[in-house]
């Protein structure tokens, strides 16, 4: 009989962590931040868990000869459980951008939806798959950024996307293992991608005129705008900073990974640095968000990064 484990094992779902951050980077960077971001982010995270129960119905054979302990192989998830799962979730997610966002939360969900089954069931393993699954990041960035202006948040999209790009093209080498050239590939596109994230965008930070009144000469009020000139130069200072230092840390933790399957590219070794790059997304999307203006926020998806790994020795992420 299937469990609730078996099908959270199914949608890999500890890894679900690394989705909400897609969303809420999209919305920081399009100014469209609102209380309708958390639902976003959870018709991301069903479509996410649709398109993970969608790849394991896909590979079932496959599966059945390199991966015979994921559920379906094994036969504690049948594929009718695991296609029907994969439908529902696509629908429930789709419905719900659609209830939430309206039209223009619906225009990205729908191709979102179809991009994510078109990778699954053509894409996955043909030369255009890394690109496809990239596709599917950079649509949920832009989920979130529904609300706003959607063309302020095609950086971060696209950066979400190349990140996205390096963890598809090592995963393809997960059971086979790697050749040498392949990791330092993926290693440069992340020094790329932290190096974009830690740019500050013009404007992002904007202080407040701190001039004093016309004609103010109170010598108090001096020195109190003085002490908030400084306060407020100091907030800046640590909100421009603040994106540097989260993609430091997402760079530190994935690079590091892949330094591992440069020495040794092992199948073993390519997987964790697969599961290195799932887990480690929400820092990178917490330096996208802080980089948006939304400092605090971005703190806290970084966070899902240390929960993402201790979940992920429960539940794989791959």
């Amino acid at each position: 009989m299937t469990t609730l484990a078996d099908l959270a094992e199914l949608v890999r779902a500890p890894a679900a962590l690394s989705v909400p951050g897609d969303v809420i980077a999209g919305a920081a960077a399009a100014g469209a931040l609102s209380p309708r971001t958390p639902a976003l982010a959870g018709a991301s995270v069903l479509l996410y868990w649709a398109g993970m129960a969608a790849n394991d119905w896909s590979d079932r054979g496959l599966d059945a000869e390199e991966r015979p302990e994921r559920p379906i192989p094994s036969g504690r998830v049948t594929p009718a459980v695991a296609v029907g799962l994969a439908a529902g979730l696509t629908a429930a997610g789709v419905g719900l951008a659609a209830a939430v966002g309206g039209r223009r939360a619906a225009a990205l969900a729908v191709p979102l939806a179809a991009t994510i089954w078109g990778y699954d069931l053509l894409a996955k393993n043909t030369a255009a798959g890394p690109a496809v699954m990239a596709a599917c990041r950079g649509l949920d960035v832009l989920l979130g950024a529904s609300g706003g202006r959607i063309t302020r948040a095609l950086p971060a999209a696209a950066t979400v996307a190349a990140h996205t790009w390096t963890v598809t093209a090592l995963s393809r080498r997960e059971v086979t293992g790697a050749d040498a050239t392949l990791p330092m590939r993926t290693l440069a596109g992340t020094a790329l991608v932290a190096t974009s994230a830690a740019v500050a965008v013009p404007g992002a930070f904007r202080t407040a005129n701190t001039a004093n009144p016309a004609g103010a000469t109170d010598r108090a009020e001096t020195v109190d705008e003085t002490g908030v000139r400084a306060g407020r130069s100091r907030s800046a200072t640590i909100a421009a900073l603040l994106p540097a230092v989260l993609a430091g840390w997402y760079a530190a933790r994935y690079g590091a990974a892949q330094v591992e399957v440069v020495r040794d590219p092992s199948a073993k070794r390519v997987r964790a640095a697969v599961g290195a790059g799932i887990t480690g997304l929400p820092a990178l999307q917490g330096a996208l968000t802080a980089r948006g203006g939304a400092g605090l926020l971005g703190v806290a998806v970084a966070a899902a990064a240390p929960l993402g790994r201790r979940l992920a020795r429960k539940v794989s992420p791959t």
